[in-house]
């Protein structure tokens, strides 16, 4: 059995503790938050409370799985922190998956098509994106991450007239990307984050780095010197 827990914040604060075996995957524990503002409050708090209702702590895990995105700079960075520093005090590899990966494969269990897109809410009236390919019940990235105004997304050169977009940035801006409703809300999510990095890591396949996937410069600016007063 692989024991792990999952960070993602690139979007709402969530986090899971999953365990992989012989009959699949068990979701022991799971936390998610609709506030997308308050991830460094609630994150490690969360974690905390998520190892003393399973009764465990960081000797029980083999891994911890972290969303990088992409996504804000400030909450994005907060999730990849709190996972980072629990990897070193409890010896444990740090794992990243990119965010929006665990949206294509909750579209991909619900039967997404060959080809589909995914978009998250990247703020300033934009969205985050990337196309993928049902690749015979898995999803396959075939280009991306980038965020872009929806209106530039050219969904019909990538996918046709009438192509599938899951995912929030899509329920945003629905006469843009023409959302699947039963997507339209969906953030990423620690649970299908976590499950999705258990099947990778049982089929040997190597999961990213924690560099988190920003896209764009911070918000946060450093001020330039001083006009001189004359």
């Amino acid at each position: 059995m692989t024991t792990i827990l999952a960070i993602d914040t690139s979007a709402i604060a969530s986090a899971a503790i999953l365990r992989a075996g012989a009959e699949g995957t068990e979701v022991l524990a799971r936390f998610a938050t609709e506030d997308t503002r308050s991830h460094a409050e609630v994150t490690a708090p969360a974690v905390a409370r998520l190892l003393e209702e399973t009764g465990l702590s960081g000797k029980d895990l083999d891994a911890v799985v972290a969303g990088v995105g992409p996504g804000p700079f400030t909450g994005l960075r907060a999730g990849l922190t709190v996972a980072r520093t629990l990897g070193f005090a409890w010896c444990l590899p740090v794992h990243g998956v990119m965010s929006l990966d665990a949206i294509a494969a909750d579209a991909v269990a619900a039967g997404a098509p060959e080809r589909f897109l995914v978009a998250t809410d990247a703020r300033r009236k934009e969205v985050y994106w990337a196309l993928y390919a049902n690749d015979a019940g898995t999803p396959r990235l075939l280009d991306g991450p980038h965020v872009q105004r929806p209106a530039d997304v050219v969904v019909d050169e990538l996918l046709g007239a009438g192509g599938a977009v899951y995912g929030a940035g899509a329920g945003l801006y629905p006469e843009e990307l023409s959302p699947v409703e039963a997507f339209a809300r969906t953030q990423p999510d620690a649970v299908a984050l976590g499950t999705l990095a258990l099947e990778r890591l049982a089929r040997g396949e190597e999961l990213l780095e924690t560099e988190p996937l920003y896209l764009r410069e911070s918000d946060a600016q450093v001020p330039g010197p001083r006009k001189k007063a004359l």
